[in-house]
C-alpha cells in the first residue's frame, strides 16, 4: 500500500518560514520521484518544486524560486520543502506526489503523478 504523508504545515505571518515533510512508503519501485504541488482556494493544483528523477536538478515554479528549497533523504524515503519569505499568495494546501518517467514537458503536470498525499495546509496571514 502506497502512502505519502505530508506534515509541517501551519499558519505564519508574511516573511515567516515553514518546513514541510513528505514521507513515502510502499512505492512499487525506486523509479518513482516525489515532488511538491499546491492548491489554493478556487485555483487549480499547481507544481511547486521537484525533479524528473534521481540525479537531475530540482526545478522550481517561478513564483517560489529563490524562496523555496527541496531536499531529499533517500535513506528515510523523505522529501522536504523549506519555505522562506512566505507571502499570502503561498497560502494553499501543499501536496507531495509520486510519479515516474517524468520528462521536462511532463514534470509539472499533475496528471503525470500516480500517487498523492492528503496534503497539509499552509496559511500566510498577518
Amino acid at each position: 500500500q502506497v502512502q505519502l504523508v505530508e506534515s509541517g504545515g501551519g499558519s505564519v505571518p508574511p516573511g515567516g518560514s515553514l518546513r514541510l515533510s513528505c514521507k513515502a512508503s510502499g512505492l512499487p519501485s525506486n523509479t518513482y520521484t516525489v515532488n511538491w504541488f499546491r492548491q489554493a482556494p478556487g485555483k487549480e493544483r499547481e507544481f511547486v518544486a521537484g525533479r524528473r528523477r534521481s540525479g537531475t536538478s530540482e526545478v522550481y515554479a517561478t513564483s517560489v524560486k529563490g524562496r523555496f528549497t527541496v531536499s531529499r533523504d533517500s535513506a528515510e524515503n523523505a522529501v522536504y520543502l523549506q519555505m522562506n519569505d512566505l507571502i499570502p499568495e503561498d497560502t494553499a494546501v501543499y501536496y507531495c506526489a509520486a510519479g515516474r518517467g517524468l520528462i521536462v514537458t511532463s514534470l509539472q503536470l499533475s496528471s503525470q503523478y500516480n500517487y498523492w498525499g492528503r496534503g497539509t495546509q499552509v496559511t500566510v496571514s498577518s
